[in-house]
């Protein structure tokens, strides 16, 4: 039997442009033997984008979204901050209105059985992954796990916007002044590296219509990072990650100064201190070579 089971929501990015954290989440829950049940008829959650047409489609679509883990009786895990953000926040929504304004709940619950799906019973929990490592599945038995403790790195978490803020109660950290990341480097055997930027937006949302202000902003936070003598930045969202690594060549043009910093998914690390190897990880996927952090941890 496995320790911890989900409903597994791996949402766009990780499907496309970012398959190296679907493949790494699947190598971190093989490890710590955890079963994820992949939802494959879930779709996409907005991106935050759904309800600048109506709050009634992203609540329609993200109830189905709940409604397909609550089937399985089910906690809905992701490892995107904006799905996390999203879906989350939904879900909070609806379960409030179950008390305040049923005959909306109804109203969706309408437009999913005209589809043929489940209604929404507000019964689970949506929850990312770092969520999971440090309040289910717990530091204590993450560290007894390590088999290649990543000594000497430093690391700068990048939690970017969602993760922290979108929802109304987070009961795993603070919003403000969080740790959850830093806890896990510490359990991997990193050092955190704190600077102002890491609870900041990356500037993905500017990067449509402003996108020199937002590689500005990315920018500003890579070069505190580098400053404060970061080897890395690791982030649990990949739209963070497209924004950080993917464009980091024209970020640095922007801010006219050579980066170079290699920016890690959150499972991408973790993994590295359970043994996994590189290839497995696809971290040659990056756009920055992750090259110097993998030299320094000794592979």
């Amino acid at each position: 039997m496995p320790l911890l089971r989900y409903a597994y929501y791996p949402g766009c990015v990780a499907q496309g442009a970012c398959r190296e954290l679907y493949l790494s989440t699947t190598a971190l829950a093989d490890a710590l033997d955890i079963e994820l049940v992949e939802l494959k008829q879930a779709t996409c959650c907005g991106s935050g984008t759904f309800k600048e047409e109506s709050q009634l489609l992203e609540d329609t679509v993200n109830a189905r979204n709940i409604a397909l883990a609550e089937t399985l009786n089910l906690p809905l895990l992701t490892h995107c901050s904006t799905c996390q953000g999203v879906i989350g926040h939904v879900d909070e929504r609806l379960k409030r209105a179950q008390v305040s304004n049923p005959a909306y709940v109804k109203r969706i619950d309408g437009w999913l059985q005209r589809e043929g799906c489940a209604p929404y019973r507000g019964s689970t929990e949506v929850k990312h992954i770092l969520w999971a490592l440090v309040g289910d599945y717990g530091l204590d038995r993450l560290s007894a796990r390590v088999t290649r403790a990543l000594a000497g790195l430093k690391c700068a978490a990048f939690y970017g916007c969602y993760l922290l803020r979108a929802q109304d109660n987070i009961s795993y950290d603070d919003p403000f002044h969080p740790e959850s990341l830093e806890n896990v480097f510490r359990a991997t055997g990193a050092t955190p590296i704190y600077y102002r930027g890491r609870i900041q937006c990356c500037g993905w949302p500017l990067a449509s219509y402003a996108q020199e202000e937002s590689f500005q902003l990315a920018g500003t936070h890579i070069q505190e990072a580098i400053a404060a003598g970061a080897d890395c930045m690791v982030t649990p969202c990949p739209l963070c990650h497209l924004n950080l690594d993917s464009r980091q060549p024209e970020i640095a043009a922007v801010v006219g100064r050579e980066l170079g910093l290699p920016v890690l998914h959150l499972p991408q690390l973790v993994c590295l201190a359970l043994g996994i190897p590189p290839s497995q990880l696809g971290l040659d996927r990056h756009v920055v070579s992750t090259r110097s952090t993998l030299n320094k941890l000794g592979f």
